[in-house]
């Protein structure tokens, strides 16, 4: 349940957006279902190169081909990063990553000492670039004392444009330079989120909450995983 609402609330995050850069996981799924309830001609934008991609299903990866099968166009990585990404033609991206700080910077790329990591994790990709080249950015991530660190193993990913994190608990915002909590997810208090933050969590006089999912939204999250 609180996976389903963590999706549901970043599907909401992109009504009256006009174009979102997304990877595989929870993020495509909440930007696919944006589009089939809440914002029709929101324009998906994948690292591949698919501009417009309109996939009916949850992509197996950025290189599905359903994904360019139903795009408007597609282009070379190169000038995905070079001419839509670097001047800023998309207006949001969606991020994940392995660890948070209260500023919002991510970590990709390893757990532990980077000579020595305990554990070596995929890497930054177009993470960097795509977080600075986009005005906008929504990180998605599982909220836990393991991703909400107070320090991180390596630093990937300026957290400098991010404007939300959605996690499985809550929303938390930038407030002067520091993740802030401004709403909590249905049944869920604010000593639960901060007992699984990893730093003393600033959170707002009152926290707001999050929405309950309605009916057409569950019905369409459950038809879209069925797929």
């Amino acid at each position: 349940m609180s996976g389903e609402v963590q999706t549901i609330a970043a599907a909401r995050s992109l009504i009256g957006k006009r174009s979102c850069f997304i990877g595989v996981g929870r993020p495509s799924t909440a930007a696919i279902l944006a589009r089939m309830i809440h914002n029709p001609g929101l324009v998906l934008v994948y690292e591949s190169g698919t501009i417009g991609a309109k996939p009916h299903r949850i992509p197996l990866s950025i290189g599905d081909g359903e994904l360019a099968e139903t795009a408007d166009a597609v282009v070379s990585v190169p000038e995905m990063f070079n001419y839509w990404i670097g001047p800023g033609r998309v207006q949001v991206a969606f991020l994940g990553a392995a660890q948070i700080d209260r500023h919002a910077n991510l970590n990709s790329t390893v757990i532990g000492d980077y000579a020595a990591p305990r554990t070596r994790l995929p890497g930054a990709g177009g993470a960097p670039e795509i977080a600075i080249g986009c005005a906008e950015v929504v990180v998605v991530a599982p909220h836990s004392t393991r991703t909400f660190v107070p320090e991180l193993d390596f630093l990937t990913t300026s957290g400098a444009h991010t404007t939300s994190v959605i996690t499985d608990l809550g929303v938390l915002e930038p407030r002067d330079g520091e993740l802030t909590l401004t709403a909590l997810h249905p049944g869920v208090t604010v000593d639960e989120v901060r007992a699984a933050t990893g730093w003393d969590l600033r959170v707002a006089d009152p926290p707001a909450t999050t929405p309950e999912p309605t009916d057409r939204e569950h019905a369409a999250l459950r038809e879209l995983l069925a797929r």
